[in-house]
């Protein structure tokens, strides 16, 4: 599949066909759009030797251009995650249609009634990397809210990514929602990317899903609103109170489960008093999984010199780091204060997990840590759209304005108020 020339790439056409396919969409049913989606869930099935074929274009050609691991992670498809992307489809489609809810509602003593109201936002902007499964997860959660969105993706997918929307395209037409409501830029020029940032006359909210490089440059340009945080830097504390054995199980999971996504594990902090008893078995699993390991001063003594080649001293730059891969850091503390006060330095807000059978330990932990996510004795794993109960999720925000978490679909609105007189006149 060719890559299509900038030069036949109107994109402030695109912003304006995509304007008025918004509005359409605003008024759609909850019936309409459940269709829809409906429709795109079983053309994902139907088309799934299409998907993998377009998508083994893509692998192979990332991977002849020396892709890392992470990025080929994230780039396959097959029939497994064809699957889970038409199910995800179907859990949005099932969700309660947020738009048109009275978020609150009164009567004022002059007797206007007044309410506020959960309206879309409008089109949705989204550039991303590596992920044809976000063409999907986007397109999905934009169509129940009521959004029209224009989406960007990476040209290592960019035959995946060009299916899909074409897919999705044809799916919601056939349901009665006009096609330009999802919008794929056909091509793989970096300069639109810098044309959409200017487009705010065209676009709400622009959201960037890949790496830091990408979403400091989506911060820096942007005219318009933008959701620019979402970088993971995860850390697991296991308390000196913690059980063991879980305590190893949520470690191991955090990192190996999906080592290449935002949620993994980065930096394990261990209780020096339970240090002894903890690393050993956990640095066993890990190094049975793969896992390099950067380990400071004190975690190195506990292991000992038969440790093995997949151990090696931690340097500063690895506290802070999101590594991506089968890597983690390791550092013994002293305390829980020890633990909050290096989260505070190194925390890029993303999600932070304690383990502990402490409750006073535990409830410090959540009241003091600041992120998008503090769990207690689970993996980091679970900050997920999919895991809350969103069906999928257009990102991870570490922002606080005007979402943090996982994007679903009320983080893609906005309100109104309206209010209904009786001939009030003010004084």
């Amino acid at each position: 599949m060719p890559v299509i020339e900038t030069n036949v790439v109107d994109i402030k056409d695109i912003g304006a066909r995509a304007r008025v396919g918004s509005r359409a969409l605003a008024k759609a049913s909850t019936h309409a759009k459940n269709v829809a989606l409906g429709y795109i869930a079983d053309a994902l099935v139907e088309n799934t030797n299409r998907i993998v074929e377009a998508n083994e274009k893509d692998y192979r050609g990332a991977s002849d251009a020396g892709a890392s691991s992470a990025i080929l992670d994230r780039l396959l498809l097959d029939a497994e995650r064809i699957e889970g992307m038409a199910e995800g489809v179907r859990g949005i489609a099932a969700l309660p249609d947020p738009i048109g809810e009275t978020l609150e509602g009164r009567v004022l003593p002059n007797g206007l009634r007044i309410a506020k109201r959960r309206v879309p936002l409008g089109v949705i902007g989204t550039i991303y990397e590596s992920r044809p499964d976000v063409t999907i997860d986007i397109a999905a959660l934009c169509m129940k809210s009521g959004n029209a969105v224009i989406l960007r993706g990476g040209k290592e997918a960019f035959n995946s990514n060009s299916l899909l929307a074409s897919l999705v395209r044809d799916k919601i037409e056939e349901a009665g929602i006009p096609r330009d409501a999802v919008q794929f830029i056909e091509s793989t020029d970096r300069a639109l990317v810098g044309q959409m940032l200017g487009m705010k006359e065209h676009i709400d909210l622009m959201i960037p899903r890949g790496g830091a490089a990408l979403v400091r440059r989506v911060g820096a340009e942007a005219t318009m609103p933008a959701i620019t945080g979402g970088i993971g830097v995860c850390h697991t504390y296991v308390d000196r109170s913690a059980d063991v054995d879980m305590a190893v199980d949520i470690a191991v999971n955090a990192k190996i489960s999906r080592p290449y996504v935002c949620n993994a594990l980065d930096t394990l902090l261990v209780d020096s008093a339970i240090a002894p008893a903890f690393l050993p078995k956990v640095v066993s699993k890990l190094g049975e999984a793969g896992v390099e390991l950067h380990c400071d001063a004190r975690a190195l003594s506990i292991l000992g010199p038969a440790s093995g080649p997949a151990i090696i001293p931690a340097i500063d730059d690895d506290w802070g780091m999101e590594f991506l891969s089968l890597t983690a850091a390791v550092k013994v503390v002293d305390s829980l204060d020890e633990a909050l006060e290096h989260i505070e330095t190194y925390t890029s807000g993303h999600t932070e997990a304690i383990v502990t059978e402490d409750y006073s330990s535990a409830s410090r932990f959540q009241d003091e840590v600041d992120a998008s996510v503090v769990i207690v004795n689970a993996s980091t794993r679970f900050n997920d759209g999919g895991q809350f109960g969103m069906g999928a999720e257009v990102g991870i925000s570490t922002d606080k304005f005007h979402a943090r978490g996982p994007l679903g679909l009320t983080e893609l609105t906005s309100y109104k108020w309206t209010m209904q007189g009786t001939g009030q006149i003010r004084e």
